[in-house]
């Protein structure tokens, strides 16, 4: 036996190193859940933050942290952060205006 079979049956010569798709050839392979669940977030804030309905604020957070879960990181982080925070301040200042339990929205 030779050293070559002694340690595997792989080629070296046969390796293809994977490259990922790019999405400027195929913009269908993008996926934009976190654009739009940034989006929902802004705009659930700001009616949290004009309305002072807790829930929307509930909702802009739980809008947030799907774009964070979802995105690239190759994605503009300045957007993303500046959304978390909207949410989250307007959760703050929801209960800072009115600091009783969240009432339901029906």
């Amino acid at each position: 036996m030779s050293a070559n079979n002694m340690s595997g049956p792989q080629r070296v010569n046969k390796i293809i190193r994977y490259k990922p798709p790019s999405t400027e050839a195929n913009p269908t392979l993008e996926d934009p859940t976190p654009d739009y669940m940034n989006l929902l977030g802004m705009i659930f804030s700001m009616c949290g933050l004009m309305l002072k309905l807790k829930w929307c604020a509930w909702i802009a957070v739980y809008c947030s942290f799907i774009s964070f879960a979802n995105s690239r990181s190759s994605e503009d982080t300045k957007q993303m952060m500046s959304s978390f925070m909207l949410s989250i301040s307007a959760v703050v200042m929801s209960y800072l205006q009115n600091p009783q339990p969240m009432s339901p929205p029906w």
